[in-house]
């Protein structure tokens, strides 16, 4: 398994060893001891899995306030995605940047989000699964989301999203949320 950090501090992208042979592959998704090796050091207590019907179905970018705030591991078990993280922690200087990688079932990359990143995926095939693992529960009340087409923070999506929430449609700008309560330096 290689962890590699992303041009946001924080952000990794994991590329899992494949190995391949007659009767198909197998690969380690997870390793405790790997995340630990490149200084992860993260509880997974939930698993989550979607699945988007139509290319160009957007996700995001959301968020978990503190006390409840989440980091995840994801990956795009069936189709392919570009997934995103933005880096909303006040202080930082990263602040309003995001960072994407496109993950798909055939290259099994996989992205790892730190507490204090809103985030937020797009899909780039029709027929989607996404999995993750959360290391908080979901909690409703801290839920949050910012505007995937935020001009602060210029995701390029490479296509406009055809699906979305009205949640997500309606979102508000990274300068408009002032519940923002990730700092720069403190965990969750």
């Amino acid at each position: 398994m290689k962890v590699t950090e992303t041009r946001l501090k924080g952000v990794f992208v994991v590329e899992p060893q494949v190995f391949g042979d007659a009767r198909g592959w197998f690969m380690e998704s997870w390793s405790q001891q790997k995340f630990e090796d490149a200084g992860i050091h993260i509880r997974f207590v939930q698993d989550n899995q979607s699945f988007s019907a139509v290319r160009g179905t957007l996700r995001g970018l959301h968020y978990q306030l503190n006390p409840m705030c989440q980091a995840k591991l994801l990956r795009c078990t069936r189709g392919e995605i570009l997934d995103v993280a933005v880096d909303i922690r006040k202080g930082s200087p990263q602040y309003g940047q995001w960072v994407g990688a496109k993950l798909s079932a055939e290259n099994k990359k996989q992205l790892f989000i730190p507490h204090g990143f809103a985030h937020g995926f797009l899909t780039l095939t029709d027929n989607v699964e996404v999995q993750y693992k959360a290391d908080n529960y979901y909690a409703p009340a801290c839920d949050g989301n910012i505007s995937y087409k935020d001009p602060q923070i210029g995701v390029e999506w490479g296509m406009e999203p055809v699906i979305l929430s009205e949640k997500d449609k309606n979102a508000p700008l990274l300068a408009e949320r002032t519940d923002l309560n990730f700092v720069y330096g403190e965990d969750c």
